[in-house]
């Protein structure tokens, strides 16, 4: 019995980016992106692990070598625009966030449930993991291009900074692309 089911949305991706590794949080616009089972090749977050931040302190020690659940960085169209009118902008450039995929077509896309999937007419498939939470790094990328407005992106994010992901099944992302979105099968949790 599958545990996943088709949520009855459809995303479409609007936006890819590629962070390279080592510099800084900006992206570069691309037309598509290879996934493997590690992520993009060459970029910021690429691997199969990766050294555990401050997201899970209350976990590892920081710097302990954890499964890399956070290849990519998915936000919403919707979303985006909501953030650049509270900050005060007519956009918010994606790029000056670290974004992996900015897909449209989604409601409340930053709490579709931990563990579904976005897949692809090639099948594709991403898993969400979870939440992104708004952190000061894009602030800076804002102000660079936008001075007076970088401070104001953590608050507006608030609830909005879309969500982290990994590649289950390689291969290929490109503009235009849809994204089915499959959700966990499961009740909320009630303890």
């Amino acid at each position: 019995m599958p545990v996943l089911e088709k949520s009855g949305y459809v995303g479409r991706v609007e936006w890819l980016g590629w962070v390279p590794a080592g510099g800084v949080l900006r992206a570069e616009p691309v037309d598509m992106l290879e996934l493997s089972f590690s992520g993009v090749t060459g970029e910021r977050h690429e691997g199969a692990t990766r050294p555990s931040c401050v997201r899970v302190r209350n976990l590892y020690d920081r710097d302990t070598e954890i499964r890399n659940v956070r290849q990519l960085t998915i936000l919403s169209t919707e979303e985006l625009a909501a953030i650049a009118t509270e900050m005060g902008l007519d956009r918010l450039d994606p790029a000056w966030l670290g974004a992996s995929i900015v897909v449209s077509g989604i409601p409340d896309f930053t709490h579709v449930p931990p563990s579904s999937r976005l897949q692809n007419g090639d099948g594709t498939t991403l898993t969400i993991d979870m939440e992104n939470r708004p952190c000061v790094l894009p602030g800076g990328e804002v102000e660079a291009d936008k001075p007076g407005h970088g401070a104001a992106f953590k608050p507006a994010a608030q609830d909005r900074r879309g969500v982290t992901a990994w590649v289950e099944r390689p291969g290929t992302l490109r503009l235009g692309d849809e994204l089915t979105l499959f959700i966990p099968d499961q009740r909320p949790w009630m303890p």
